[in-house]
């Protein structure tokens, strides 16, 4: 009750469009921040009567204990900030890491800086992720030896997965966004769109040379038969990714997977046929 007549206490909410912001009735800020002003404070009594607080207590001043911040038991100390326009935090921790070395090198033992915030949480989350990563990668492979069933063009396919770093990196660049734990996820799932568009090319490819094409028209063949489903799913796939983009949070995913994709197909179509062709060494007829 002391607390509610020293802060105020809420009486009813006002709605500013989807925000409801509270109204708070309070006394004026010199006499609630003035600890002379205590013993006068009117206690309500039960029959609707008050009567001052000196009445009922005795006052008296005296300092709190203070209180100790700790992360992970150890006592800290935290220091916040936020950036300025377009400013990401990663890039400004890079460029502050540097000047804090000369003060680590002077701290005493026991004491240290450590960098925390968005920065810490995204190590976190890529470190969550790269220790999934073999198990995956297997995963992966395992699944293009049973469709492809050949070493070779499982490898063929598995090379071009890293197409899309190209448009990954150009529309980052472009929108102004960081190359974060959510961008590499974006990136992640680029690489298995980019190995499927891989797969149905190779598997077409296989195809045709069984049903009696040569291995040069199999290759031309296949990628111009299947350049327009290919296309086409990427159009999808990336049309899809437009909302997303207006998002503070999966933004740099959706533009990962925007760009990596549209430059990937261009260079899928071109990529891995050439590739075929070189990887088996097939010559062009006389």
């Amino acid at each position: 009750m002391l607390n509610s007549l020293l802060s105020g206490f809420g009486i009813t909410y006002y709605r500013e469009h989807d925000q409801l912001i509270e109204v708070t009735a309070r006394a004026e800020s010199e006499e609630r921040i003035n600890p002379a002003t205590l013993k006068d404070i009117n206690i309500y009594t039960h029959d609707g009567r008050h009567v001052p607080l000196a009445q009922i207590a005795r006052i008296h001043y005296e300092f709190e204990e203070g209180i100790v911040w700790r992360r992970n038991r150890v006592p800290v100390l935290s220091v916040r900030a936020d950036v300025a326009g377009n400013h990401q935090a990663p890039t400004v921790t890079k460029e502050i890491e540097p000047k804090l070395e000369p003060i680590r090198k002077k701290l005493p033992p026991g004491y240290s800086i450590e960098t925390g915030g968005t920065v810490e949480e995204s190590a976190k989350a890529e470190a969550s992720i790269m220790a999934v990563m073999p198990v995956m990668l297997l995963a992966v492979m395992t699944l293009l030896m049973i469709q492809l069933k050949s070493f070779r063009r499982t490898l063929l396919v598995l090379l071009s997965a890293p197409l899309g770093i190209i448009g990954v990196v150009l529309a980052l660049l472009v929108f102004q966004l960081p190359f974060g734990f959510v961008a590499n996820l974006g990136f992640i799932a680029l690489g298995g769109m980019i190995m499927r568009n891989s797969v149905i090319l190779v598997d077409q490819i296989e195809q045709d040379i069984q049903a009696g094409r040569t291995q040069w028209e199999a290759i031309i063949e296949s990628a111009v038969r299947r350049s327009r489903p290919i296309m086409l799913t990427a159009a999808a796939a990336i049309l899809a990714m437009i909302p997303l983009t207006f998002s503070t949070f999966w933004g740099p995913m959706a533009a990962a997977i925007m760009g990596g994709l549209f430059v990937a197909t261009l260079l899928t179509l071109l990529f891995v046929p050439a590739l075929y062709a070189v990887w088996f060494r097939v010559q062009k007829p006389a």
